[in-house]
């Protein structure tokens, strides 16, 4: 039984992603996805210029004339939520954690592609999947997602992104739109982003927390990585140790922008104590000028 405060928080996100939705994100999001292909809408006569190749032969030969097919966008979507859920995602140093910056994404995300009338599913993944939803239309639907992503409770604690993306790779036959939510502290799934990457339009959305990506400048502190639970210390004071630190997360930052870069994959970072909209809603009108060259 979901509780009243359970209740009362999923009800806030509807509002306020309904609302964004409708009055800044639902313009841009339908230029910023092409559908899954051309299909066939009528046949008229044909006119001088038109492409030979589409004569309907069929058509033309029944009725004496030319005629020549036409071919409008398959416009219906199917958006894949993938969320990373792992331990590191509980991560909070200001108001809201990674986590709960992922929930209020994937419902602002959600309630955009049901205006535009698109499938949502979900799979909610660690070191391996916890669940998956398929995609389906509707308020309800949505509002399940949301209570799911908020409410649900994993059993790993790690991250395996390229065993989520090739599950995804497997399941899903068709093309589908795939927001890939996550701090991305994993390695080595390369293969599996490219793989994902050419069968489906994959978006990488990163999620960071400020002191996360910025070393203290005094101090000693005691750290505990959350996925493993090994805890260390690190005197901040030295300036070799914070050096050695933003070393660390810069050259990590720089190779996830190449890994995007090299395999022509959408991305977007977001920061926990950020606006994420303002980054969401860049990402669309980039891809809309694209689509639209």
């Amino acid at each position: 039984m979901i509780s009243e405060e359970t209740l009362k928080k999923i009800r806030k996100i509807e509002i306020i992603s309904r609302k964004a939705a409708r009055d800044i994100f639902a313009g841009q999001y339908h230029s910023a996805f092409k559908g899954r292909g051309m299909e066939f809408s009528e046949v008229r006569e044909y006119q001088s210029g038109d492409d030979v190749r589409f004569i309907d032969w069929n058509v033309s030969s029944r009725l004496g004339r030319l005629f020549i097919k036409q071919f409008v966008e398959e416009r219906e979507l199917t958006i894949i939520l993938a969320i990373d859920l792992s331990a590191s995602l509980q991560f909070i140093s200001g108001g809201k954690s990674k986590k709960d910056i992922a929930v209020e994404l994937s419902a602002l995300i959600a309630f955009t592609a049901m205006l535009n009338n698109d499938k949502v599913g979900l799979l909610i993944f660690t070191d391996r999947i916890e669940i998956f939803v398929p995609p389906k239309k509707g308020r309800t639907h949505l509002l399940r997602l949301i209570r799911d992503i908020s409410e649900f409770q994993p059993q790993g604690r790690r991250t395996t992104i390229g065993a989520a993306l090739a599950y995804l790779t497997s399941l899903l036959k068709k093309k589908a739109v795939i927001f890939l939510i996550s701090d991305f502290l994993d390695e080595h799934f390369d293969g599996a982003l490219k793989i994902a990457g050419r069968k489906h339009d994959l978006i990488a959305v990163v999620i960071n927390d400020r002191r996360e990506l910025n070393a203290p400048q005094r101090g000693i502190f005691q750290f505990k990585d959350l996925e493993s639970g090994v805890i260390f210390t690190a005197d901040f004071n030295r300036g070799s140790v914070r050096s050695a630190y933003q070393d660390i997360r810069q050259t990590r930052s720089a190779q996830l922008s190449e890994l995007f870069r090299k395999y022509s994959i959408d991305s977007i970072t977001i920061n926990a104590e950020s606006e994420y909209e303002k980054p969401l809603f860049d990402l669309f009108l980039k891809r809309k000028h694209k689509f639209s060259r």
